[in-house]
C-alpha cells in the first residue's frame, strides 16, 4: 500500500476499511510508521482519512445531489474517490478547490480511468452548486436533517433526539463530527500534573489542565507523542478525560484487591494503581491475551508493579480468579462505542440499532458472572463509552432487579465536586457537546449482603 502520495494512501486505507472493516487508527499508524510520507503530507493523510469517515454521510448527501446515480449504486472505488474530492472541496480550507478536483481526477485516471470524466463532472458541478445544496427540513424531519447535515446514521440521531431533544441533539451531532481533544493522564507516581505540564512545555508541547479529571492534561497535538522524552520516561499515558473519571468514582484504596475485568489497553488499570499508591493487587483481565501485552508494556513504562494480567472471558467463570474475592470491581464493559465515534468514526457506519440488544445481553452476562466475586460491602463500578440507555441505565436496572443484595449508590453526595456531571439518579454521564470529553456512563453499585 505504501505511497508517497497522501491522497492515494488515504484512498487505500478507506478502501480497506470498507472491505475489511479494519480500524482507521491501526492502518494509519502502520502507514505512517514506514516514514515514506513526509512532512505536511503526514498531516494531510490523517486529515483525509478521519475527515472522510467523520463526514461520510454528508459527503454522500452532497454527492447524491449532483450525480445521476445514487451514491450507494456507484462502484465502491468511484464512491470513495468522490468522497475524497468533495471532502477536500467543502471541508479543507487550505486546499484550493481546483487542486482538490484536479488531484482527485488524476487519481481516478489511475484507479478508475473509465469513470474519471464522470468524477470530474460531479466534483465541478458540486462546486458550482454548493450554495444550493438542500437538506431535509429541520422542523419536519429533524432526524433526517441531523443525519445528513452532521453525518451520522439516522437511527442514532433519532436516539439522540429522543434522549436530549432536537436542540441539544444538534449540538451533540455537531460535536461528534469534529476532531476530539487529545488528552493524557499524569503518572502521579512519578510527577505532579504541574510538573508534567512544565516538562511538556519545555519539549515544545502547548498544554492545559482538563476541566474535570484531577490528573488530566489536554495537548495541542497528537502526532509523535511517543517520541517525547517525557513519554519514554513514563510521566504520562494517553487517556481521554471521560475515561479517567471511572477509576475516580470506583475510588480504590491502598492495599485493596481490585478486579479490572475488561482491562485492555490498561489505562484504567494503571490509573487505579496510581490511586492506590501502587500497593495492593490489581487483577487486569481481558478476553484477548494479545492485548494483555499492551498492559504489561504500559506498566513497565510507568513503573507500576501492582498490576497482574490474566486472560479471562468475563461472561463465564474463570480459573484466573477462581476462589478469589475483591474489594472493588471495575466493569468497563464491551459496548457499541457510540460515545467515542469522533475518535473511531468508522464505527458509526458499521453498527445498527439491532446491535445494541446483543451488546446489552453480553453486558448483563458479565455483571451476572462477576457479581459473585465481590465481597460483601464491596463496590462495583459499571462503565461504558456508549450514549445508549439500552447499554447503560437499562442494563443496570435489569441487574438490580435480579440482585436485591446490590444497591445503586448515588454519586452526587459521594463526589459533590463533580455534581454537574451526574444525572438525577446519580449516574455519571458525560457529553462531548456539554463537557468537552467523550460520551461516557458509569453507575456505582454496592453489595450490601
Amino acid at each position: 500500500m505504501s505511497s508517497k502520495n497522501p491522497r492515494r494512501a488515504a484512498f487505500e486505507i478507506l478502501l480497506r476499511i470498507e472491505k475489511e472493516k479494519s480500524f482507521a487508527d491501526i492502518l494509519l499508524d502502520h502507514e505512517l510508521s514506514k516514514e515514506i510520507i513526509k512532512g505536511a503530507d503526514r498531516g494531510l493523510l490523517t486529515e483525509l482519512v478521519y475527515g472522510v469517515l467523520r463526514r461520510q454521510g454528508t459527503l454522500d448527501h452532497i454527492m447524491g445531489q449532483f450525480s445521476k446515480q445514487r451514491p450507494e449504486k456507484l462502484e465502491l472505488v468511484v464512491r470513495l474517490l468522490l468522497r475524497l474530492g468533495i471532502y477536500q472541496s467543502f471541508f479543507l480550507d487550505r486546499v484550493p478547490v481546483s487542486a482538490a478536483v484536479n488531484e482527485t481526477v488524476n487519481l481516478a485516471k489511475e484507479l478508475a480511468p473509465r469513470a474519471s470524466g464522470f468524477i470530474n463532472a460531479v466534483l465541478r458541478s458540486a462546486d458550482r452548486g454548493r450554495d444550493g445544496i438542500e437538506y431535509p427540513d429541520r422542523s419536519e424531519n429533524p432526524v433526517g436533517y441531523l443525519a445528513a447535515r452532521y453525518s451520522h446514521p439516522a437511527w442514532l440521531t433519532a436516539q439522540w433526539c429522543e434522549q436530549l431533544g432536537v436542540d441539544a441533539a444538534e449540538e451533540l451531532a455537531a460535536a461528534m463530527s469534529e476532531p476530539p481533544p487529545f488528552t493524557v493522564r499524569t503518572n502521579t507516581l512519578r510527577v505532579s500534573r504541574e510538573e508534567l505540564m512544565a516538562r511538556l512545555e519545555k519539549e515544545g508541547v502547548t498544554c492545559s489542565r482538563t476541566a474535570w479529571s484531577p490528573d488530566g492534561v489536554r495537548l495541542n497535538q497528537s502526532g509523535q507523542i511517543t517520541k517525547l522524552a517525557s513519554f519514554r520516561d513514563g510521566l504520562f499515558t494517553v487517556q481521554d478525560e471521560s475515561s479517567q473519571m471511572a477509576p475516580v468514582f470506583l475510588a480504590p484504596e491502598k492495599g485493596e484487591r481490585v478486579l479490572d475485568a475488561c482491562a485492555a489497553p490498561g489505562g484504567k488499570s494503571t490509573q487505579m494503581a496510581q490511586l492506590m499508591g501502587d500497593s495492593g493487587e490489581i487483577f487486569a483481565c481481558d478476553v484477548n491475551h494479545k492485548k494483555l501485552r499492551m498492559i504489561k508494556e504500559t506498566c513497565d513504562r510507568l513503573g507500576i508493579e501492582s498490576v497482574r494480567t490474566f486472560t479471562m472471558d468475563a461472561t463465564v467463570p474463570s480459573n484466573a480468579i477462581k476462589e478469589t474475592t475483591f474489594h472493588r470491581i471495575l466493569v468497563d464493559a464491551p459496548c457499541s462505542g457510540l460515545g467515542v465515534i469522533r475518535r473511531h468514526p468508522e464505527g458509526k457506519w458499521t453498527k445498527s440499532a439491532a446491535d445494541l440488544a446483543q451488546l446489552a445481553a453480553t453486558q448483563k452476562a458479565i455483571l451476572e458472572n462477576l457479581c459473585g466475586y465481590l465481597e460483601t460491602g464491596g463496590t462495583l463500578l459499571y462503565a461504558t463509552c456508549s450514549t445508549s440507555p439500552q447499554e447503560n441505565e437499562e442494563v443496570v436496572d435489569a441487574f438490580l432487579e435480579r440482585h436485591p443484595e446490590f444497591v445503586l449508590e448515588d454519586l452526587r453526595p459521594l463526589f459533590p465536586c463533580f455534581a454537574p456531571l451526574f444525572t438525577e439518579r446519580g449516574f455519571f454521564r458525560s457529553w462531548p457537546h456539554r463537557d468537552g470529553m467523550d460520551g461516557f456512563f458509569s453507575a456505582r453499585l454496592k453489595k450490601i449482603s
